[in-house]
């Protein structure tokens, strides 16, 4: 018997206005998966996150949580989400513990598991020892998302929605919340809105993108790779003339650039150039054949190389946008004499 999905969307929209941040929204997201939700700035991702949480209702369409309506029950709804959102309001003036121990009494958690979920929350972000008693307003801003997501982890949660968690963090607080984020894989249905690309394709199973308020793309990183970058790519470090390396390689058509020159001690040319190919065969002997065949070009080094999830997020945006501008009727210019 197939599982209830955690979240259910079908054709969400939202207005403001004569704005339309969301247009018919569609996804669905599994129990215990991490997905990622894309956008640019002001793509309806937020939107989106907030409507589920119950914190702002839809103009029309429906969301489900758990199986449960979010119009229809927006509290139920509440009890089984645990929500940070991107300007994570923390009170400066209260101890770790307290904030947790009151927010936990907020969330209705029994007086007498109060003390062990709140204990609980704080190992899991790694707060119990680090910050247990520190005052909110004296943390770094990594600690402060620690509390965030351990305030979202209280009451145990079906669903874990995080709107950018590593905004403004360094590498290392990064890397901190990314192995929290791994630790909730199977044990929590998770979403994480952000626009830290790199940051999505580490921890998420799949991933969602929004553009204008549509969803455009979504599934894993390599089924999206097939979708729209289908092929073949390639690094190369090559040494001699610009002009023969692009001009060999559009013969055979590859599709050539070079990204980077640069000259040695011993004054050569040294080149790293990006080849593509809409092959799907093992292409990479015959690159080295074509390149071995032209006597002033040297072949230092050939590593396939995979499209990042960035390429495929300027792909599948790029192909809304001109989708978008197919679908708008033509305008006329010629001028009649009614229009006068």
């Amino acid at each position: 018997m197939e599982s209830t999905p955690s979240i259910h969307v079908k054709d969400l929209t939202r207005h403001f206005g004569p704005l339309t941040a969301i247009h018919r929204v569609n996804f669905t997201v599994a129990p215990g998966e991490v997905v990622g939700f894309l956008g640019p700035n002001g793509a309806g991702k937020s939107t989106t996150m907030r409507i589920l949480s119950g914190i702002m209702s839809a103009s029309s369409g429906s969301a489900w949580v758990g199986g449960v309506c979010v119009a229809q029950n927006p509290h139920e709804v509440k009890r089984r989400i645990g929500y940070m959102p991107e300007n994570n309001p923390l009170p400066n003036d209260m101890r770790v513990v307290e904030y947790l121990r009151f927010r936990a009494r907020l969330k209705l958690v029994p007086g007498r598991k109060l003390r062990a979920t709140v204990q609980e929350a704080m190992e899991i972000c790694d707060l119990a020892r680090t910050a247990r008693r520190k005052i909110i307003g004296t943390l770094s801003k990594g600690f402060r998302q620690r509390v965030g997501i351990a305030d979202a982890l209280l009451g145990n949660p079906e669903v874990i929605i995080m709107d950018e968690p590593t905004i403004g963090l360094d590498p290392h607080q990064i890397q901190g919340i990314r192995k929290l984020i791994d630790n909730l894989r199977g044990k929590h249905t998770v979403i994480l809105s952000s626009h830290i690309l790199p940051e999505i394709e580490r921890s998420c199973d799949r991933v969602i993108i929004i553009n204008r308020g549509r969803i455009v793309a979504a599934g894993s990183s390599d089924a999206l790779r097939q979708e729209f970058l289908p092929g073949n790519r390639f690094s190369l470090t090559i040494e001699g003339d610009e002009s023969a390396v692009t001009t060999c390689l559009l013969n055979e058509g590859f599709h050539a650039s070079v990204l980077e020159s640069f000259q040695t001690d011993a004054s050569r040319t040294m080149l790293t150039v990006r080849v593509e190919s809409k092959r799907h065969e093992v292409v990479s002997s015959k690159l080295i054949g074509i390149l071995s065949r032209v006597p002033t070009l040297t072949l230092h080094s050939l590593a396939p190389k995979e499209p990042s999830l960035e390429e495929i997020f300027l792909a599948a945006t790029k192909r809304s946008w001109e989708e978008t501008i197919e679908s708008k009727p033509k305008i006329s210019t010629s001028v009649t004499a009614t229009d006068l």
